[in-house]
């Protein structure tokens, strides 16, 4: 009796490998085309873009949407030639796309900030941003995350949706930037000799701006040191250029002119006590 249902199981499996083997193997070819005539058609439009002058932050997002949109219709259509009815393949895509939904909520506040920061433009591609405690320059902006390279040269990936709904510092936002140095000088130094020098340094290098102007005052008595807010314009291109370059010659400067940079010391007094004797 086993071995009857056994051989009825097997007719029936034959039955329909040799009714929809063809439709099987086809649907299998027209995914393997669809799948390369997608990759190709992707490569194409990234091309047109380039052409076109379109924002390069616009360029990946729009790639990777048109190359997923395009994939899932491949799909449907793979799903209807091997016999699955549409209404029935859309019954279970909603039904799981309930599911995938509620366990990818992350992953769809990121789609969402993605869309936002395409539709508000916080940031652009080649812009030196802070967000997250992190610095450096745009690189790309993808649909769930955007990427950025430190000025350590590490690429750091931050989901959109924590983009969208944090805060963000756009240092080139503006045509030019300012760049923030501290430096401490001795407390029997003169203010007016080393705020002298500090300009000197500033309206003497070549990307540091004349407007708007630099600026030189006292931030602080510290414990051990004056500290004194050097502050220098320049456009954000040129940021790190002029805060390592001015950084350095300032001390140099104060050096030639045998202005003291103290660094913090303890001074500790011994003093020796004697017993009272007899």
């Amino acid at each position: 009796m086993e071995i009857e249902k056994l051989e009825t199981y097997v007719d029936k499996a034959v039955g329909l490998v040799i009714e929809r083997g063809p439709n099987i193997l086809l649907a299998i070819l027209v995914l393997l085309i669809g799948l390369r005539l997608i990759k190709f058609f992707t490569k194409v439009l990234q091309k047109g873009f380039e052409k076109r002058n379109i924002d390069p932050t616009l360029r990946p997002f729009l790639s990777n949407l048109i190359n997923w949109s395009l994939k899932a219709l491949l799909f449907v259509s793979v799903a209807g030639m091997i016999g699955i009815g549409n209404t029935s393949f859309v019954a279970v895509i909603g039904a799981a796309g309930l599911a995938i939904g509620f366990a990818l909520q992350g992953s769809l506040a990121n789609f969402a900030g993605g869309v936002l920061i395409m539709l508000f433009k916080p940031y652009k591609v080649g812009d030196l941003i802070e967000a997250e405690g992190h610095l450096g320059v745009v690189e790309e902006i993808q649909i769930f995350v955007t990427k950025i390279l430190s000025p350590q040269n590490r690429l750091i990936i931050i989901p959109n949706g924590t983009m969208s709904n944090g805060n963000i510092k756009n240092l080139t936002a503006k045509d030019h930037v300012r760049v923030d140095l501290t430096i401490g000088i001795a407390y029997d130094e003169n203010i007016k000799d080393a705020r002298k020098i500090l300009m000197s340094v500033m309206t003497a290098h070549p990307k540091a701006l004349a407007e708007p102007a630099p600026f030189v005052g006292v931030t602080e008595l510290a414990d051990s040191s004056i500290n004194l807010a050097v502050r220098p314009w320049c456009h954000p291109d040129d940021y790190w250029d002029v805060y390592f370059e001015v950084l350095e010659e300032c001390k140099e400067q104060l050096d030639k002119a045998g202005i003291t940079i103290p660094f913090p010391q303890r001074d500790v007094h011994l003093f020796q006590h004697s017993a009272d004797t007899k």
